[in-house]
């Protein structure tokens, strides 16, 4: 509905770029990076856009998904005030291209050499109808399982490869006094852990099918049904102060150990490295259960808004090709806690997860086991991604609602999507 409201004042001329009060060159940012992992991140990229002579104008939007930036974003659009660069997700890079809103960047993109530097994957999600119209950040894995081993080894439990041997090292976790499963009960976090499973026990093609192609065949049912009975085992995991918890703060309880693991990206690296912690001594970086050959990713983009104004779009130049530049995707994905998108950074200095997380995106790409995440924007359009969320929370926290009754939901909601 939002999109059809945005064409039409477009096409009735209602909505004019170029409205943003440059001064000095000002580059107003909108973005939801507001943690303390991502904030510091962040500095990196709002310091070499001052070095440059820019000014940063922060418009910063609090909500892990991304959800209220975008809502805050279409808001601008309509008004006729976009911002210079927005983040968004996979999909959205494609909603926004389809609806003429975007500057083509191809330009600085040959300039820069973009087509042999950033990954042939991550380039198909930046272009739209062939043109680069999103400049690409980072490469997050969601499948990861973020561990406390010193809970581990208090409950005297082995860290799980397996659905069934999770369950098992809960039991002991549970018995020694400890939460198994740090949780954030909000829509997209119980998404990343269903997708998670769906990975695990479906496999890459199965995933594939059910959130890409949103397929839904009655020999699916019986797979699906196993993924929904992993997942309602897995709530009885979580602690009854998880509804409504931000994802940082389920992070900070591993990082206390208050809790033995969480299932989020990469991003959580972030929250354990600003606390002073270190991979493979304080916390352990595993794949989720069954997913250790697969690689489930979202990547951030920044499209920049058509400027008229040719200063402008210097300085969207200058935003892109730094984001892309090798010192910045160094400097930022090892305080993120992401990959490089940018295939000539040298991965010296990023530390133990980040390795093994480059080298199973390079796997799971040559054995097509790289699937974008549902949760995390990359697989489905808002609307669909809407629908399938509605009834993984809807199970998710209704224990008298049956695995069975939840694989028919999704089926009936995956039907209703393709009609």
């Amino acid at each position: 509905m939002v999109q059809g409201v945005l064409k039409r004042l477009m096409l009735m001329g209602m909505v004019f770029f170029g409205g943003i009060a440059f001064g000095g060159q000002k580059v107003e940012v909108l973005h939801w990076w507001t943690s303390g992992g991502e904030a510091k991140a962040l500095q990196v990229l709002k310091k070499l856009l001052e070095q440059e002579g820019y000014e940063w104008s922060d418009f910063a939007v609090a909500g892990g998904a991304g959800s209220n930036a975008m809502t805050a974003l279409k808001s601008k659009v309509v008004s006729g005030m976009p911002p210079t660069a927005a983040q968004v997700l996979g999909v959205a890079v494609q909603e926004w291209g389809e609806m003429g809103f975007l500057r083509d960047m191809s330009a600085i993109a040959q300039k820069e050499g973009w087509d042999q530097a950033i990954y042939p994957e991550i380039q198909k999600i930046a272009r739209y109808q062939g043109k680069y119209v999103a400049t690409p950040v980072n490469i997050h894995r969601t499948n990861w399982l973020w561990v406390n081993p010193k809970v581990f080894a208090k409950a005297n439990a082995k860290i799980p490869t397996t659905w069934p041997e999770f369950m098992e090292a809960a039991k002991k976790i549970k018995e020694a006094g400890f939460i198994p499963l740090a949780h954030g009960g909000q829509d997209w976090q119980d998404a990343t852990v269903f997708e998670t499973v769906v990975l695990g026990v479906g496999g890459a093609e199965f995933y594939q099918k059910l959130f890409v192609e949103l397929e839904m065949k009655p020999e699916m049912m019986a797979k699906l049904t196993e993924i929904f009975k992993v997942f309602r085992e897995l709530k009885g995991q979580t602690d009854p102060g998880s509804p409504g918890r931000d994802w940082n703060l389920a992070t900070a309880m591993v990082i206390k150990g208050e809790a033995a693991m969480q299932i989020m990206g990469d991003w959580a690296k972030g929250e354990f490295a600003a606390a002073g912690k270190k991979p493979g001594e304080d916390y352990s970086c595993v794949p989720v259960p069954e997913t250790a050959d697969k690689f489930s990713f979202n990547t951030d983009h920044f499209i920049m808004f058509q400027q008229k104004d040719a200063a402008k779009q210097k300085a969207q130049d200058a935003l892109a090709r730094l984001i892309v530049s090798e010192p910045f995707q160094k400097s930022f994905n090892l305080t993120k806690g992401s990959l490089p998108i940018n295939q000539n950074v040298d991965l010296e200095g990023f530390d133990l997860c980040g390795k093994k997380s480059q080298k199973a995106f390079v796997k799971a790409s040559q054995k097509n086991n790289l699937v974008p995440s549902l949760a995390h924007g990359m697989a489905a359009s808002a609307a669909a991604q809407g629908a399938i969320m509605d009834v993984i929370t809807s199970f998710f926290h209704n224990p008298q609602m049956s695995p069975e009754a939840g694989a028919q939901a999704l089926s009936q909601g995956l039907q209703a999507l393709a009609h």
